[in-house]
This record gives C-alpha cells, sequence and structure tokens, in this order.
C-alpha cells in the first residue's frame, strides 16, 4: 500500500493510456509499435503478465548511452563559449535521474506505464527514477526506430526550457557543495548523508538517501546511485531552507 493515500487516489484517478495512444499523442515518429510497448513496460509487470514478453531495462541502457551523446553534442554545437568543465557540469545536470524524471513528468509517460500491482499501490507511476527509467527506455526506442535524429527532435524542445531553468537559477552548481558552505557558515559542520532505503535488484538498485545538519533532516532524495541521490536530498534541503527563510 502506498504510504500517502492522497497520492495513491490520484494515481488510480489517472486517465490510461495505451502505449499506441501514447505514441499517437506525442506523434512520435515510430514505426515499430513494440518498441513503443517494450519501453513503457517495467519489469514488475512482467512478474505478474507471463504473456509479456519483454521489459524496458535494455532500452534504458541504450537510452542513456545514447542521451549522453546527444546531450553533449546539442552543448557543443549551441554554446561554443564553454569550456570542456561547463559543459561537463551541464551535462550531468541535464541527463540527471531527477531532470529526465521531469521529462518523463512533462510528456505525461506515467499514464502509459505497464507495471506490476504492488508497484502501482506503492506509488510506483509517479516514482522519480520509474519515470526516469522509462524516458531513457523511450530514447532508446526512438534511436532504434529513427536513428539520432529521432532522438533529437524529440528531446530539443525540452533542452532548450531546462537550459533557460538552469541558467536562471543555478541549478547546473553542486548542490551538496551549496548545502556545505551554508551549514558551515551557519556553524553546524558538514552535512550528514544516511542511505535509509534501497529499492530494486543488485544491478539495477534505487537509493534512498536522507540528508541531516546539525541533527536536523532536511531534505530526501531518490536516486539510481547514492551520489544521485544525495545530490537530490542536498537539493530539497535547500529549497527547505529558501522557504523556511522567506517566512521568517
Amino acid at each position: 500500500m502506498s504510504d500517502n493515500p492522497t497520492r495513491a487516489a490520484s494515481e488510480r484517478g489517472l486517465e490510461r493510456e495505451t502505449p499506441q495512444s501514447f505514441a499517437a499523442r506525442l506523434a512520435l515518429p515510430i514505426r515499430d509499435t513494440r518498441l513503443i510497448v517494450r519501453a513503457l513496460t517495467h519489469r514488475s509487470y512482467l512478474n505478474e503478465n507471463p504473456d509479456a514478453l519483454e521489459d524496458n531495462e535494455r532500452l534504458e541502457f541504450l537510452g542513456d548511452a545514447v542521451l549522453d551523446f546527444v546531450v553533449g553534442a546539442w552543448l557543443y554545437q549551441n554554446f561554443p563559449e564553454m569550456n570542456e568543465g561547463e559543459m561537463t557540469r551541464l551535462r550531468s545536470s541535464l541527463v540527471s535521474t531527477e531532470r529526465l524524471g521531469e521529462f518523463g513528468r512533462q510528456i505525461e509517460i506515467n499514464r502509459a506505464l505497464r507495471i506490476g500491482h504492488g508497484e502501482e499501490e506503492g506509488g510506483g507511476r509517479t516514482r522519480t527514477s520509474m519515470l526516469c527509467n522509462a524516458f531513457e527506455a523511450l530514447v532508446g526506442a526512438l534511436y532504434l526506430d529513427g536513428g539520432i535524429p529521432a532522438v533529437q527532435h524529440f528531446v530539443t524542445p525540452m533542452l532548450n526550457g531546462a537550459m533557460l531553468r538552469i541558467r536562471a537559477s543555478e541549478e547546473d552548481r553542486d548542490p551538496k557543495s551549496q548545502l556545505q558552505e551554508w551549514a558551515q557558515a551557519r556553524g553546524y559542520g558538514v552535512p550528514h548523508y544516511d542511505i535509509i532505503a534501497e529499492h530494486g535488484p543488485d544491478h539495477s538498485k534505487d537509493f534512498v538517501v536522507e540528508v541531516q545538519v546539525g541533527g536536523r533532516t532536511l531534505g530526501q532524495g531518490e536516486g539510481r546511485s547514492k551520489q544521485a541521490a544525495s545530490k537530490i536530498a542536498a537539493r530539497a534541503a535547500l529549497q527547505r531552507i529558501e522557504t523556511e527563510e522567506m517566512d521568517r
């Protein structure tokens, strides 16, 4: 059962759609509809539906590599003034679990996900890591069907919007460094990060990390590595600090 009844009810009330209608809504140029079905199928669905042939993990692996290349090429072509270090930092931000999960929300990929009952009840349909994985798998499907041009056409509008937000709010700065600077400036010492949960098989784990400053829990994050989860937790802490300071 979900630990958030309101969220669970909201998920159950989602207007679901088939992989085919999802592709039609986004006008995806994929001729092989089997690739779309596979990209939207989580491993938990296979456990409960023996007729399903393959989950999206292989496509996710491929999409991750394709995104690294496409985003790197996009930065190189559109920002000639940037040095290698700046491009590396921005690429990391643009392909992070949090960012790709947000891209998944933008296209409402959760409406078409094929997931098992247990994941459904546990809130998996709105989990950032699952949305990220599905988005990567969708990119993998686009690449197999239409090559790099199809991927570029699909992701470029989202990259443009994300870059505007990054530059406006300096999201490309390391949130862990920012949080440490804030904590030490106020005499709290170094923030402490704890892994409080792990999900998934050994080869594809999701980690949940909590950050404490001065003995007080300020943020929590989930990601496919401990480092990624720690960054998301630090960013959540910074957002909470900003809100609290504005309310004073």
